[in-house]
């Protein structure tokens, strides 16, 4: 499985216009075939900062997700939203147990 894990930056002004814009992203992206989590959260105490988490079966099915329609769509929006400060990072995890 594939964990990425990260944030996004976005002028906290633009939050109420990049919202439907991002959920048409998470429910597109939540509909692949590989996808097994995909989740945006707005932080606390950051305003316009987004914590990304998401969670694939493997490599290829990733590699679908960023040959997407939506993806480009949503990458294509970030200069209209301002979206700049990107850090996403990709891990390998095994099978998730209880804590």
């Amino acid at each position: 499985m594939l964990l990425i894990v990260g944030t996004v930056r976005l002028p906290a002004e633009n939050l109420a216009d990049a919202r439907p814009v991002m959920k048409r992203m998470v429910d597109a992206s939540r509909a692949e075939d590989g996808c097994l989590d995909y989740g945006y959260a707005e932080d606390l105490f950051e305003p316009g900062l987004i914590h990304i988490k998401e969670l694939w079966t493997d490599q290829a099915a990733l590699d679908r997700h960023f040959a997407t329609d939506h993806i480009a769509q949503w990458r294509a929006a970030w200069p209209r939203l301002g979206i700049g400060d990107r850090n996403l990072r990709v891990y390998e995890v095994g099978e998730p147990r209880q804590t």
